[in-house]
C-alpha cells in the first residue's frame, strides 16, 4: 500500500492500522525521518531552478520544521557541505533553529546525528558538513563565510533587516546552485516586498490553520478565535502580507525613509553603544506596566538621542516584562551603557513606585517624572510629525516596536494589548524634542 501522510489522516482507523502492520520495522524506522512522506505540499521545496524559496507561515503553520528538514537534506541528499543559519537574535538560532523542538537536531537521524558547538556557533554534520549560526543583529559576522545554502528564519523580525540580508546575499557563492530557504510570518518592509517580487523567488504559503492537528487545542480556542478576522490575525495566522493601517500615525515608508541600516559606517564608530559618543544627548524612557510580578504586562524602555545635527535617533528598544527589581536594573545597565543623561518615566501607574524602582538599582539616577492627562494618540501626534518632517532616524531595525507605532490612528491605538514600546519611544523624544511640553521633576526638583 503507497499512502502519503495526508491520505493516512484522512483514512479509517482499519486502513491506518493495515498500513502500520504492512511495513517492517526498517521502514517504520525510515517513514520517520521520511519528510516528504510527512509534509504538507507547502513544507515542501518547489521545483525548478530558484535561487530563493519563500514560505510564508502564519503562528504555528510548521515553517520551522520546514527550514530544518530542508537543511538537512541539502547535506544528506544534495551533498552540500557548508550553510549558513540566520536568526533574529542569538536565542533564536540555538533555541528555535538548532535545538527547538522542530530544530534541526530534533529532526535529525539518530545514524547521522549533527553536534552543535556553541563556543564556535557551529552545527557540525558526521560527515563533516558544517551550518555557521548567524544573528541579524550582528550583520558584520556574515562578512566573509562562504555558503552553498541559508536558512533565513523570521526575516521580518530580524533588527538590522537590510544590511543583514545583503551581507547574506555576498556569502551565498559556493557551488553551480546556491540557494536559500526563508522561513517569515509576514510583515510589511521593503526588503519583503523585494524578495517578494524577486523573478528569482519562489513562494509558497501556509496558515495556522493548516498545521491545526499539530497544534494544541487551547491554541484554537482562546487565542485564534480572538484574533482571526482582525488585521493581526490575517497577518499572524493567514500569513497575509498587511499594508498599512488607514489613519495611522506612521507607516512603514515613514519609518523606512530616514532608517539607518549600518550604523557603524554611518556614525564610524566600532561598536554600535558607541554611536551615543556621536550625540548631543542621550535619553531613556519608561512606561511601566503597573503590574508587580514578571508575568505582567510589557514594561517599556526606549533609549533616544539627539544629535549635534540637529535630528533624533532611536539608539535601543530595551522593553522587557519583569519584577520591579528585573526591569529597575534593565534601565540602570542602559543608563551606563549608553552614556544617558536623563531617564523620563511615567507614573500614572506606580507613581512615587517608579522612582523608587529605578533608584534601587542606581541611587543617584536622574529621573523626570511624566503623568499622562492625553490619550495615547494626542501624546503621539507631535512625535509622530517629527518622522513626517524627517527629523528622526531609527538605528537598525525595532520589529515589535514599529508594528506599535503603525498601530496608532487619530482615533487611538488598534493594535493589542497596551502599547508600552510606543509610549516609552514618546516620552523619550518628547523630552528631546519638547523638553517644556510636559511637567515633572527631575531628581526630586520640581519644573
Amino acid at each position: 500500500m503507497t499512502l502519503h501522510a495526508n491520505s493516512i489522516a484522512s483514512a479509517t482507523p482499519l486502513e491506518q492500522s493495515r498500513f502500520i502492520d504492512s511495513l517492517t520495522a526498517h521502514e517504520l524506522f525510515e517513514l520517520q525521518y521520511n519528510w516528504d512522506f510527512w509534509a504538507r505540499p507547502e513544507q515542501t521545496a518547489p521545483p525548478g531552478d530558484w535561487q530563493y524559496w519563500m514560505y510564508l507561515g502564519g503562528r504555528g503553520a510548521g515553517k520551522t520544521r520546514s527550514g530544518a528538514e530542508w537543511a538537512r537534506q541539502q547535506i544528506e541528499v544534495h551533498g552540500r557541505m557548508r550553510g549558513a543559519f540566520v536568526a533574529p537574535t542569538k536565542a533564536d538560532y540555538r533555541g528555535v533553529m538548532v535545538e527547538g523542538i522542530s530544530g534541526v537536531l530534533a529532526c535529525s537521524r539518530p545514524d547521522n546525528m549533527p553536534i552543535f558547538q556553541p563556543s564556535t556557533r557551529e552545527v557540525i554534520w558526521p560527515n563533516g558538513a558544517t551550518v555557521t549560526l548567524f544573528s541579524s543583529e550582528e550583520p558584520e559576522r556574515l562578512r566573509g563565510p562562504q555558503f552553498e545554502f541559508a536558512w533565513a528564519d523570521e526575516l521580518c523580525a530580524w533588527s538590522y533587516l537590510q544590511k543583514t540580508w545583503d551581507m547574506l546575499q555576498f556569502g551565498l557563492r559556493l557551488g553551480p546552485n546556491p540557494q536559500m530557504f526563508i522561513s517569515t510570518t509576514p510583515k510589511p518592509s521593503e526588503t519583503l516586498k523585494f524578495i517578494m517580487t524577486s523573478p528569482y523567488t519562489v513562494m509558497t504559503t501556509g496558515s495556522s490553520y493548516a498545521n491545526r492537528a499539530n497544534l494544541s487545542p487551547q491554541f484554537f480556542g482562546a487565542i485564534v478565535k480572538k484574533y482571526e478576522g482582525t488585521r493581526l490575525g490575517r497577518q499572524e495566522l493567514n500569513a497575509e502580507v498587511i499594508g498599512d493601517m488607514p489613519g495611522a500615525l506612521w507607516t512603514r515608508g515613514l519609518i523606512e525613509a530616514k532608517r539607518i541600516q549600518d550604523p557603524l559606517a554611518h556614525f564610524k564608530v566600532t561598536g554600535i553603544s558607541q554611536v551615543a559618543r556621536r550625540m548631543k544627548r542621550v535619553v531613556i524612557g519608561v512606561d511601566p506596566s503597573g503590574s508587580d510580578d514578571e508575568t505582567g504586562a510589557l514594561q517599556g524602555i526606549v533609549v533616544a538621542a539627539e544629535g549635534f545635527d540637529g535630528r533624533y535617533y532611536v539608539l535601543h528598544d530595551g522593553s522587557t516584562s519583569e519584577s520591579p527589581d528585573g526591569w529597575g536594573r534593565k534601565v540602570a545597565g542602559l543608563y551606563e551603557t549608553w552614556g544617558a543623561s536623563l531617564i523620563v518615566a511615567e507614573t500614572n501607574y506606580g507613581g512615587k513606585m517608579v522612582v523608587f524602582v529605578i533608584r534601587s538599582a542606581m541611587p543617584n539616577a536622574p529621573v523626570k517624572t511624566m503623568t499622562a492627562s492625553q490619550g495615547k494618540h494626542i501624546r503621539a501626534e507631535p512625535v509622530a510629525a517629527l518622522y513626517e518632517q524627517g527629523k528622526v532616524s531609527h538605528v537598525g531595525g525595532f520589529p515589535a516596536l514599529e508594528d506599535q507605532m503603525c498601530n496608532i490612528t487619530h482615533d487611538g491605538y488598534q493594535g493589542v494589548g497596551s502599547p508600552d514600546r510606543l509610549d516609552a519611544l514618546v516620552w523619550a523624544l518628547t523630552e528631546l524634542a519638547f523638553p517644556g511640553k510636559r511637567q515633572g521633576y527631575i531628581m526630586g526638583v520640581s519644573y
